[in-house]
């Protein structure tokens, strides 16, 4: 007898900071879904079979919003089994480094760079708001004081 685990599909998001040519900050990349549920999402998507999660994160980030990017570090797992209202899925989140304009392709619609300001966390799909809300606290307090 063959024993075939049952387990959550895996994913990785990256959150992608988009810096000018002088190194600075501009804001991040947000994509609008092409497939529901449709609306504002992180960039990411599935980790493939013998795919390393670093890796999908790169190949990710390429595919949906046409950039090179650097992994900085991780941000974090997030495993709520209601996260994503199709099937239990964790991701895991980077904080990502890019330069240059992102462009929507594969599953995003569209991509835009979005100034930390004018975030809507409310109007995010699965819990990318809250993702987006860990990620402001640990790297730009200030924007969390002035809410």
């Amino acid at each position: 007898m063959t024993f075939t685990p049952k387990t959550p599909y895996l994913a990785t998001d990256g959150i992608v900071e988009i810096y000018n040519s002088s190194n600075e900050f501009q804001g991040i990349v947000l994509i609008k879904r092409k497939y529901p549920p449709l609306g504002l999402a992180l960039p990411g998507g599935f980790v493939e079979i013998e795919e390393k999660v670093e890796d999908a994160c790169i190949r990710e980030m390429k595919e949906e919003i046409s950039l090179d990017i650097e992994i900085k570090e991780l941000l974090g797992i997030y495993s709520d089994p209601k996260r994503d209202k199709r099937f239990h899925t964790v991701s895991i989140v980077y904080v990502c480094r890019a330069y240059g304009v992102p462009k929507g392709a594969d599953d995003a619609k569209e991509a835009m760079v979005v100034k930390l300001k004018e975030l809507e966390l409310k109007k995010l799909v699965f819990d990318h708001g809250d993702i987006l809300k860990d990620y402001l606290k640990r790297f730009h307090s200030y924007w969390v004081s002035n809410q």
